[in-house]
């Protein structure tokens, strides 16, 4: 099932310093900081930390040195193939403390902001094709109506908004996962952007599962690093999942004052990938506002973020966007903000025979062995007490609950009537007054 990631194209490696459209002067300064801080000395060390390709670095090198920025050491490294080392000189080293002062960010270089949103339409979620067997194969773990893939396929193919919603204990969350794996490919994610000389970090070890990196063998003749631009990672595609803690200023670039760099928020963080929004309504913002805010970029594939000085810029914004809620809909949303969630889907309990199918599915799992009279027990005199209303997650937690008594009590696992009703006592708390 699992894609390939040549789908994806990868983002070129620069040739040139000029080919990088980034400030020559931030170049130079992050060369000379990461020289500073991190103790390298031969170009191709240098190059690996600040991830350009050789050719590239040498150019930022021999410019640091007719600036006598940096000087050479006289020293052939044997280890690195006979190359010549570099050292800051005393200018070199005042000028890294001045950059440091200025803004601690060194390493790989920043992609600038154009540049990225390039590879972003060439990695779009919105290119994805999702088939059917695809979905099921993702979602094989669960038990779900087929009309429930029938709106769900469409939804994730769109790469278009999506809002889950109906009561709790029904899959909500693990839908959304499966939605998730049924993606498959990679993207490749910069480790950071610029913009207007402002470094911004994207890859977030957090957030972004890094494919398997190919270390090179320096002494074999096909080099595969310049194959694409290192700058970025290549990543599964990224999944950010937010709940009650959801705040709006999440949303927001985060500035650290001591780096003096910024932060990507987690939209940014989740761009080629998927935003989960659970338990909508559990926030302490109102959903309203929640919804209001995601209603540009929902719209028109953009974002805009602000800078410390309050420059607002736009940044792309590509990403399925999944609200999932145990409210109905009308409770918590105006009709536009409605309108604009492109693809609404109840998902409800199961009916008895499903319900049936994951008990038995369940049990099999926990090496609980299935007992009819039990099962008819359950059906007959426990559901009709709530109505009939069967939730995905009450087998797993009856089936637990009693594999948890069999445990305590030093006997093998069973079902009965009587676990059964011990069981149900935990699923439910009765209502009763408490005395203080």
């Amino acid at each position: 099932m699992n894609m390939e990631p040549q789908n994806v194209i990868a983002p070129p490696a620069p040739r040139s310093i000029e080919g990088m459209q980034l400030p020559i002067v931030m170049m130079r300064d992050i060369l000379l900081k990461t020289m500073f801080r991190m103790n390298v000395e031969t170009c191709e060390a240098v190059a690996k930390n600040i991830c350009l390709p050789i050719p590239v670095t040498q150019e930022l090198i021999d410019m640091a040195r007719e600036q006598k920025l940096l000087q050479s050491t006289g020293t052939l490294h044997a280890n690195s193939g006979g190359s010549m080392g570099y050292q800051l000189t005393d200018a070199g080293k005042q000028r890294a403390l001045d950059a440091l002062a200025q803004s601690e960010y060194y390493g790989a270089m920043p992609v600038p902001l154009e540049v990225y949103a390039e590879q972003v339409k060439r990695q779009s979620i919105r290119n994805i094709q999702v088939t059917r067997d695809q979905l099921t194969a993702a979602m094989g773990h669960l038990i779900l109506p087929d009309e429930l893939l029938d709106h769900l396929g469409p939804a994730v193919g769109s790469g278009r908004s999506i809002l889950m919603y109906g009561p709790p204990g029904n899959g909500k969350s693990s839908i959304s996962n499966g939605i998730r794996d049924a993606l498959g490919d990679k993207i490749y994610v910069p480790r950071a952007i610029e913009y207007t000389g402002q470094v911004i970090t994207v890859y977030d070890p957090i957030v972004h599962s890094a494919a398997e990196a190919q270390e090179d063998d320096p002494n074999s003749l096909r080099r595969t690093s310049n194959r694409f631009d290192t700058r970025y990672v290549l990543c599964e595609r990224p999944t950010v999942i937010t709940g009650g803690e959801l705040s709006l200023s999440m949303l927001d670039l985060v500035y650290n004052p001591t780096a003096r760099t910024y932060q990507a928020p987690l939209q940014l963080k989740s761009t080629g990938g998927i935003f989960i929004v659970d338990d909508l309504g559990r926030q302490e913002e109102p959903p309203q506002a929640l919804v209001n805010r995601w209603i540009v970029p929902l719209e028109e594939n953009k974002d805009i973020l602000a800078l410390q000085s309050g420059e607002k810029f736009e940044v792309p914004f590509d990403t399925l966007v999944i609200f999932s809620t145990n409210f109905h809909p009308n409770e918590i949303f105006d009709k536009a903000a409605l309108r604009r969630i492109f693809f609404k889907i109840k998902i409800d309990g199961p009916d008895q025979e499903d319900y049936l199918k994951i008990f038995a599915m369940v049990a099999r799992k926990r090496k609980m062995p299935l007992d009819e009279d039990t099962l008819v027990y359950l059906i007959k005199n426990k559901y009709p007490t709530i109505d009939n209303i069967y939730a995905n997650y009450q087998p797993i937690f009856l089936v637990d609950q009693m594999i948890a008594i069999c445990e305590f009590e030093g006997i093998p696992y069973q079902m009965s009537p009587e676990l059964i009703d011990r069981a149900w006592a935990n699923m439910f708390v009765k209502e009763e007054k408490i005395v203080h």
